[in-house]
């Protein structure tokens, strides 16, 4: 079941979002998070940080990163090791032994994505946190005629290296490779928020949610999962066709630790 939620700014959106994870972690022994990178979840990380620093401890967390580009070092700037630990990693109480990105520096990258999910196995992961490229990929699992199931090495798609285009100070630095978690991996999450902000995700975000499920559109495969919420700004959302009004929480209405700090807009 996929439910959705529209908030008049990112920042509300991003409150809601902390606000879900903070309950996770508060109230189950050892939670395990997906995590996402790219500019989508920066304003969450930085929420998340807040909380930490307004008491909310993450010493018992675990968190599993969707991909890592080929090529780059863990303290490359821009490998996803490095910002995870610049944005979120690197300001909380969470022990680095704790905190799980593809290495892709691998020697052997086969050997590498085997290892990933061998992780996945041993903490299989409550809450997945995922963005939305203008292409509907998630993680890096990019549209083409067949998708792959677990962690694998993926040719990146053209206009997903151009996009990226902007964090490399030339093009020709930008990977075109990238180590991530298959469409099954992802799927196996117990629950999943997929967040998109800007009226450049708005198409993107219309596919996924009333398209068909199709290797087209990987993100229409988050249909088939049933706990899915869609956490949208307005301009995002402004193309999907119905609003999905049901303000139950992503967990249920029996779920002791979710409370809401915003109202979302209709």
């Amino acid at each position: 079941m996929v439910k959705m939620r529209t908030f008049e700014t990112e920042q509300l959106a991003t409150v809601y979002v902390a606000a879900i994870i903070e309950g996770l972690i508060s109230a189950v022994e050892h939670p395990v998070l997906g995590l996402a990178t790219g500019s989508t979840p920066v304003q969450l990380y930085r929420q998340l940080v807040a909380f930490h620093h307004q008491g909310l401890q993450f010493s018992h967390v675990t968190t599993v990163n969707l991909d890592e580009y080929v090529g780059l070092s863990a303290d490359h700037p821009q490998s996803y090791r490095r910002f995870m630990h610049d944005h979120f990693f690197g300001h909380i109480d969470i022990s680095p032994n704790q905190t799980f990105v593809p290495n892709g520096q691998a020697s052997d990258l086969a050997a590498e994505c085997a290892r990933y999910d061998k992780i996945l196995e041993v903490h299989p992961i409550d809450l997945q946190i995922l963005g939305i490229g203008h292409n509907g990929h998630i993680g890096f699992n990019e549209p083409d005629q067949a998708l792959q199931t677990k962690t694998h090495v993926v040719r990146l798609a053209e206009d997903t290296i151009v996009a990226n285009t902007r964090f490399f100070a030339r093009p020709e630095d930008v990977p075109t490779e990238a180590i991530t978690m298959g469409i099954q991996s992802i799927l196996q999450a117990k629950s999943i928020i997929l967040m998109a902000f800007g009226r450049d995700k708005a198409a993107a975000v219309r596919q996924a949610l009333s398209g068909e499920v199709s290797t087209s559109m990987p993100a229409s495969f988050l249909q088939m999962h049933p706990q899915v919420t869609f956490v949208l700004d307005a301009e995002a959302a402004v193309e999907v066709n119905q609003r999905v009004n049901d303000l139950n929480p992503i967990y249920g209405t029996a779920n002791p630790f979710w409370a809401p700090l915003s109202r979302s807009s209709e």
